[in-house]
């Protein structure tokens, strides 16, 4: 069964993220990640950037689905200021 930890350890290394929150609940991940790698990306490049480090996990079928939300440092302030509203 996929961890927290491996897929931490395989974003850190590939992203150097600014943040990382994963949840993993059996073969499904949820992924918040935060990286300035994303400034002037397309969302869909910014999905890929996280699943490449993954694809191995997702091939053998440890980790079945992802479920990812990709922000810029900019972005994920203000995601956060919303929330904090709510």
């Amino acid at each position: 069964m996929i961890t927290t930890e491996q897929i931490h350890t395989l974003l850190v290394s590939a992203l150097s993220p600014e943040d990382l929150l994963i949840k993993v609940d059996g073969s499904h991940a949820t992924i918040t990640v935060v990286s300035a790698a994303f400034a002037e990306l397309s969302r869909v490049k910014k999905q890929q950037l996280v699943y490449a480090p993954l694809k191995e996990l997702i091939g053998s079928g440890e980790l079945h689905a992802v479920s990812i939300k990709t922000y810029t440092p900019g972005e994920w302030l203000r995601q956060k200021k919303l929330a904090n509203l709510s």
